[in-house]
């Protein structure tokens, strides 16, 4: 689905502060002229999520979010999730999958509060994740508008995404402790 781009002057972003957000955060705002609001959800992760928010500030943003959902995470989502016994593929814990719901929901509650025409996230057009995030959007406001940047950009790896940041002056990490930039 394409959306108006001239209709979209807010949209809430799943925001980490990482690679892929970042480039998404100015992408947005060439490519839809709009103002960008930050999301970013603490649920247990081991990260200065104060990072994320100072990232966000440095690229203009206004309207930075960063909230303690850890409590409604493990209540609302893991706890069912376990009482379920759901695991992939008979072992692997759905920690990660299980939060875009979540996360999602709350991007729609911003966006409401904040009067955004659209939410984005920075899931690949490749896996379920996009899916997650989608179906929990559409689920609470199926008229909210979805900005899925890489199904729309010519960003398709991570050394071009590498190469938009640092033409566009992105700070990112560069092998911090030998990991990759995202």
């Amino acid at each position: 689905m394409s959306i108006e781009k001239t209709s979209i002057n807010k949209v809430v972003l799943a925001y980490s502060g990482g690679l892929d957000t970042s480039v998404i955060l100015c992408w947005l705002k060439e490519t839809y002229d709009c103002e960008v609001v930050t999301f970013t959800a603490d649920l247990g992760q081991d990260e200065d999520l104060g990072l994320a928010a100072e990232k966000a500030e440095l690229f203009g943003v206004k309207e930075i979010y960063v909230e303690d959902l850890r409590e409604e995470f493990v209540r609302d989502y893991v706890f069912p999730m376990l009482r379920a016994n759901s695991v992939y593929e008979g072992y692997y814990l759905l920690g990660t999958s299980i939060a875009r719901p979540l996360i999602a929901k709350r991007q729609v509650e911003i966006a409401k509060a904040t009067g955004a025409q659209a939410v984005s996230h920075g899931a690949t057009g490749k896996g379920n994740d996009q899916v997650r995030f989608e179906l929990g959007y559409y689920s609470i406001n199926p008229e909210i508008r979805v900005i899925a940047p890489w199904r729309e950009w010519d960003l398709n790896s991570r050394e071009s995404l590498i190469a938009y940041a640092e033409n566009n002056q992105i700070p990112i990490s560069r092998d911090k402790r030998g990991e990759a930039p995202y």
